[in-house]
């Protein structure tokens, strides 16, 4: 459990900070920019939770919130074995399976897409774009660690942001989605 009595430490102050297992770490390292981008993605998350309302998509995103800081604490431990443990936390299949439920419950309920669509339509559908957009960011950075990288959290990150897009069209509901006109502008 985390108990945390004073929020500055100033052991960040010269750019470097902690991992999981004591290490130092550059704060401009790639595996904190991918810690940073799934923080943000989080961050991102929670406005779509707010933006949503009492929607139920709202309460599958909690949940997700939290597997976000699993993965962060994954992220933030070295190693090359990607096994769990009573110590170690990191992204299990379970995580990743449950997210393909999600969205094939989702989906069941939705028409068949004839174009694609752009961001936007009811503000909780808008925030779960957004929510999208950050978490392929996630995604990106993630990949960029190379080898360094638990690969169920690298799945993860895939299977969200196409449950963020799956969301942001059932957000939509009777509304519709928004969908892109090629051309339309000339």
């Amino acid at each position: 459990m985390v108990k945390l009595n004073r929020i500055y430490t100033r052991t960040g102050d010269a750019g470097e900070t902690g991992l999981v297992d004591g290490s130092r770490l550059s704060k401009a390292d790639v595996r904190m920019a991918a810690i940073g981008d799934v923080d943000e993605a989080n961050s991102a998350i929670g406005l779509a939770v707010v933006a949503l309302g009492g929607h139920a998509i709202a309460d599958e995103l909690r949940v997700i919130q939290n597997d976000l800081f699993d993965l962060g604490a994954d992220l933030a431990t070295p190693g090359e074995d990607f096994a769990p443990s009573e110590m170690v936390l990191r992204v299990v299949p379970a995580q990743v399976e449950r997210l393909e439920r999600a969205i094939d419950a989702l989906n069941e309920h939705l028409p068949p897409l004839t174009s694609f669509i752009l961001p936007g339509g009811t503000p909780g559908a808008a925030a779960l774009h957004l929510a999208r957009a950050v978490t392929r960011r996630a995604e990106r950075s993630v990949v960029a660690t190379g080898e360094n990288a638990n690969p169920q959290a690298l799945a993860y990150l895939n299977r969200l942001s196409d449950y963020l897009f799956v969301a942001s069209r059932a957000a939509n509901g009777a509304e519709g989605d928004v969908l892109w006109r090629p051309g339309a502008s000339r």
